[in-house]
């Protein structure tokens, strides 16, 4: 499955096109990967797995690995790693939401 993730509002969108790479659907897990297409600003994956540990607890992992895909995306160098970080614990709050 192709995708195009949206960062930002309305015209200031950055639009970054992705590819389902795999999928897992196991009674205990669930999750997916992804990994980039020409036109994102990141070259890479990333991957989301959610897990029911033996004692009901739920856990999001999020791994992701990626570089600059041009120079426009060097431009902003160190601060990539923390949005990404912050990109993750997004998808963390979400979750929650969801599940409540």
């Amino acid at each position: 499955m192709t995708l195009h993730c949206g960062l930002g509002v309305g015209p200031v969108t950055l639009w970054a096109p992705c590819e389902v790479v795999w999928t897992v659907s196991e009674p205990d897990r669930a999750g997916f990967a992804y990994g980039t297409l020409p036109g994102h600003p990141e070259c890479g994956e990333e991957a989301f797995l959610v897990t029911r540990e033996r004692d009901g607890a739920v856990r999001l992992t999020v791994t992701a690995f990626s570089r600059p895909a041009s120079w426009l995306t060097r431009i902003p160098g160190p601060l990539i790693p923390p949005l990404q970080r912050l990109y993750a614990r997004n998808c963390g709050w979400a979750l929650r939401r969801v599940c409540r």
